[in-house]
């Protein structure tokens, strides 16, 4: 789905939501609530994006990524396990979408600069940027969505004690999987190439501190739009400074936001409707391992059938307790790796292998899924069911 029906498909669902308000269907006071919930999200989806989107302009992944490649010595291996923790990082602190959208160009370029193969780096990008979205709030919006259920709003440490556990049993099953999967290209010795040339030594400069100062902001405690949008403010003014051309409308993610706000009401009606009653039977309601299972099975099937956004919104009343929540995370959050949908980061993969030259077997990519989702939710759950 491109930008262009993204939109469309947000402004059909608002346009519905709104119908449903006029009609008494969804109380005002609630379309209200739904809003007052909704807009710090949104808002810190639009900074980071910015932030996202400039970092990268500046030369800042690029420069990261080649020295990785110079760090590993031009063993295969090194390199990818230092892609591997990238990945993670990105993830973790700038969402899935930026490792989808920003980090994979960045490491398909260094594959082939020094003449590896760029599949199973972009791989590796697409499959940690949904397991490695379990960390913290900040991470995936569905973390975000799900924080203030939590009892401490986005605190970061409350949300990684709950789910650092499964964060780190998705990573290593997701790696090792990986590894297995691609073991024979990800194997021997590389000639490493240069580094590539900064073009503005200052706009990286600034870019860099600004992510330095930012990252640990976004986990301090305080409401992580604040430091994103101060961030994106200083880097929208350094960039009008050295690169105004860079700075166009575009960079706003106003399709994803039209989509998330038109999901948002149109799952508000469901709820006057009655949805939640209707889930509860299909997901049980206990927190040993196998109901566990079942809520969070039920999570990454629905996100893979439709999309992990909708799928969340939907089970998100069933999920009463924060142990349930945490598994309706995990699955919604490390189970879209089968169908193309399942996750926009999905998508904006793909797009981006494509603009780049890298054409996915997608059929190769849904068996791959069919084996590794199951294993990796199920053993990302077990911790759950430990504490």
């Amino acid at each position: 789905m491109d930008a262009v029906k993204l939109a469309l498909v947000g402004v059909a669902l608002l346009l519905a939501g709104g119908a449903a308000v006029a009609f008494g269907v969804l109380p005002v006071v609630d379309a209200l609530a739904i809003a007052d919930r909704v807009w710090p999200i949104l808002l810190f989806v639009v900074a980071v994006t910015v932030v996202a989107e400039l970092a990268p302009r500046a030369g800042v992944f690029d420069l990261v990524a080649a020295h990785l490649a110079r760090l590993s010595r031009g063993r295969v291996p090194v390199l990818w396990l230092f892609v591997v923790a990238f990945a993670v990082v990105v993830t973790a602190f700038l969402s899935l979408d930026t490792t989808a959208v920003l980090l994979t160009p960045v490491v398909v370029a260094v594959a082939r600069a020094n003449r590896l193969p760029a599949l199973p780096f972009a791989f590796t990008t697409v499959w940690l940027a949904n397991t490695a979205s379990l960390f913290l709030p900040i991470s995936n919006l569905t973390n975000l969505l799900a924080a203030h259920r939590l009892g401490g709003g986005a605190d970061a440490a409350q949300f990684l004690a709950l789910l650092g556990p499964s964060a780190v049993v998705a990573v290593f099953v997701t790696v090792l999987l990986l590894w297995v999967w691609h073991r024979r290209a990800l194997r021997g010795r590389f000639a490493v190439a240069p580094a590539p040339r900064v073009s503005d030594p200052v706009l990286l400069r600034w870019a860099a501190g600004v992510l330095l100062v930012m990252l640990p902001l976004l986990v301090s405690g305080i409401p992580p739009w604040m430091p994103a949008l101060g961030a994106a403010v200083v880097l929208t003014v350094v960039f009008a400074w050295r690169s105004p051309g860079t700075l166009r409308v575009a960079l706003l993610p106003w399709p994803l936001v039209v989509f998330a706000s038109g999901l948002f009401l149109a799952v508000g009606v469901l709820e006057a409707w009655g949805l939640p009653a209707m889930l509860s039977a299909a997901t049980g309601s206990g927190e040993t391992l196998p109901e566990l299972w079942r809520l969070a099975g039920i999570g990454a099937l629905a996100a893979n059938a439709v999309n992990n956004l909708p799928a969340y919104l939907a089970l998100e009343p069933v999920a009463d307790s924060p142990v349930r929540l945490a598994a309706l995370l995990i699955g919604v959050g490390a189970g879209p790796l089968v169908t193309p949908w399942a996750s926009l980061a999905t998508l904006l993969w793909h797009e981006r292998l494509r603009a780049v030259g890298v054409e996915v077997p997608w059929g190769r990519y849904v068996l791959a899924g069919l084996v590794a989702a199951p294993l990796i939710v199920a053993a990302a759950v077990v911790p759950l069911a430990l504490r």
